[in-house]
């Protein structure tokens, strides 16, 4: 059976699945969570959390062109730290797509699609989860292609929403002066900091595509235009629905919607809003099949480097996708969404990827020792300590709550690290003494 993935993404594939990675379903609801934490001046934030997203991001790239392998942030810690340090960040990576993956689901099974009819929750969130499985088995190939569809509608949604509050603006309805307003509690530095914790948020996805590095044709030159190309297509589409929900929705009405974009195509008027409806749930949809993808890889490659049960590196003879890998964190991702609430499953995602990118931080640092390949991507010395600096930061905006409920995840993950730590000593040991 083979064990190979097919190099089959293209460097605009890989493109459009950071860029719909990132375009998530979390701006359709996460602009009125930054206005109630900041106030008006909503692209603050978005701003600030783009430049740190960023300085983490370079350091991916330099790994993934210097590393291409599939199994990412937990193959950077496992060369930089060892096998235990790889087993505990990967560990947080699946997990962290798995809760996602679950937390998506539940999402596409609730009020949007109520808007358009009413189903029981249950079998939706199967139907659901059993067609990403599928497609995600299909092939590499097939999922990017239904990413790019769902991409360019999700991107449209979010243009259409600038065009109609730019009208706004121009019409007179409009109110630029809202742009400057830093309202939140604790003074403007806390406001904008609880504000870009949130819109830091909006930006992951961007550490996924790494797990694609072993299906991608060229690596080392795709993956830099391919990054940092979305990361900066996100950056300004974002800003531009900073500055025109906040400049067209009153503030406080902006923090109290659960859909502040449907509140701009209101104001504006002449668009049906059933259509934000549909958008959204394309939205959801892709953000649940591009992170299933992750996770699968991921699991993926942890199994080759030994780290998760070798069973999870068989491969489909035809369309050399993981099968197993595919078929368990699904199922995964259902047992979670069938047992809490999206709030419950999405909020300890942003500590557990903390961890992962303070680890895949320094292992740029200590894996500067290792050359690499010649022509691989190199970011300036200082970019890593930014990167862990803004970290160190976020952690600290991090409620207490959450830090209780993802240290129950952390902690299996570090069992799973003791538990491979342990069996690689014996296997040396018993190779010593065979020898």
């Amino acid at each position: 059976m083979p064990t190979t993935l097919n190099r089959a993404a293209s460097t605009s594939l890989l493109y459009f699945f950071v860029l719909g990675d990132i375009l998530g379903a979390g701006v359709y609801v996460l602009v009125g969570s930054v206005a109630a934490e900041v106030g008006g001046a909503v692209w603050l934030p978005l701003i600030t959390a783009l430049c740190l997203a960023a300085l983490t991001a370079a350091g991916y790239v330099e790994l993934v062109t210097k590393y291409p392998r599939a199994g990412g942030s937990a193959h950077y810690a496992t060369r930089a730290f060892g096998p235990a340090a790889g087993s505990l960040v990967g560990f947080c990576m699946v997990a962290g797509g798995v809760v996602s993956v679950g937390a998506l689901a539940r999402a596409f099974a609730g009020d949007y699609l109520d808007a358009l009819v009413h189903l029981p929750t249950v079998p939706v969130v199967v139907v659901f989860l059993a067609a990403l499985a599928a497609l995600n088995l299909s092939g590499v190939k097939e999922s990017l292609r239904a990413n790019v569809i769902a991409t360019v509608i999700e991107v449209g949604g979010l243009l259409l929403v600038i065009g109609l509050g730019a009208w706004v603006v121009l019409r007179g309805d409009a109110d630029p002066s809202r742009l400057t307003q830093v309202d939140g509690g604790g003074g403007a530095v806390n406001a904008v900091l609880a504000g870009t914790v949130l819109a830091y948020y909006s930006f992951v996805g961007f550490e996924t595509s790494v797990n694609l590095a072993e299906e991608v044709r060229d690596p080392r030159r795709s993956y830099p235009r391919a990054l940092f190309g979305a990361l900066a297509t996100a950056g300004v589409v974002y800003l531009l629905i900073g500055l025109v929900t906040s400049a067209v929705v009153p503030t406080d009405r902006l923090a109290a919607s659960d859909g502040p974009l449907l509140e701009v195509v209101s104001a504006a008027g002449g668009v049906p809003q059933w259509l934000f409806g549909v958008i959204a749930l394309v939205a959801v949809a892709n953000g649940a099949l591009l992170t299933g993808i992750m996770s699968s890889r991921l699991a993926y490659g942890m199994a080759g480097d030994g780290l998760l049960p070798a069973a999870l590196t068989r491969v489909l003879p035809g369309r050399r996708t993981p099968w197993v890998a595919i078929l368990v964190t699904s199922a995964a991702s259902l047992v979670l969404a069938l047992t809490g609430d999206v709030a419950v499953l999405a909020e300890t995602l942003v500590l557990l990827l903390l961890v992962v990118f303070t680890a895949v931080n320094a292992a740029v640092l200590v894996l500067r020792k290792d050359e690499g390949a010649a022509d691989h991507f190199r970011v300036p010395v200082v970019v890593p300590w930014l990167a862990l600096a803004s970290c160190l930061v976020l952690f600290t905006r991090v409620d207490g709550e959450v830090w209780l409920r993802g240290l129950v995840m952390i902690a299996l993950g570090a069992a799973l690290a003791a538990a491979n730590h342990l069996r690689r000593r014996r296997h040396r040991e018993h190779a010593h003494r065979a020898g």
